[in-house]
């Protein structure tokens, strides 16, 4: 009989991990992770008065990418969205390596108005591939978000 060498699916691991390198070329993450930083998000501005005292927000650029990302997947409650910043590596990356509550995450997506309008007409316009599948971010993420931006 054959012996193959034993599996740990259980088993935790603790890596080295460069956050650069996790984002692949081409791949829909990094195509979403660079519409973004080039998006002009003074529109979210007016939502933060807390140029001289509170704590600082969370960055909105972030919000999106992780938002998006998530609903592209599948995934549009904000309490799987919050953990997916605790422990997904591609979510992390997107993030920043930042971890956003729930609460954060639902506010920022019902709050939303104007804003969610302005970022379908930014992603309707770049239609840039995902990859090996071929979808546009247009097709494969705009239309989810604005369908699901009042869901948690």
């Amino acid at each position: 009989m054959a012996k193959y060498k034993q599996t740990e699916k259980e088993q935790w691991l603790f890596l080295i991990v460069s956050i650069l390198d996790q984002l692949v070329d081409g791949a829909f993450e990094h195509t979403l992770d660079r519409l973004i930083d080039t998006m002009d998000m003074s529109i979210f501005n007016a939502r933060y008065a807390n140029d001289l005292t509170g704590a600082p927000a969370v960055n909105p650029a972030v919000l999106l990418k992780i938002i998006l990302y998530c609903y592209s997947i599948g995934i549009i409650s904000f309490r799987k969205i919050a953990a997916l910043c605790q422990n997904h590596i591609i979510v992390k990356v997107l993030s920043g390596n930042t971890e956003s509550h729930f609460t954060t995450i639902s506010n920022f997506v019902s709050a939303m108005g104007a804003e969610a309008e302005w970022v379908r007409d930014f992603l309707s316009t770049h239609e840039e591939r995902k990859g090996a599948g071929g979808e546009t971010i247009k097709s494969n993420i705009t239309d989810k978000t604005i369908n699901c931006n009042r869901r948690g």
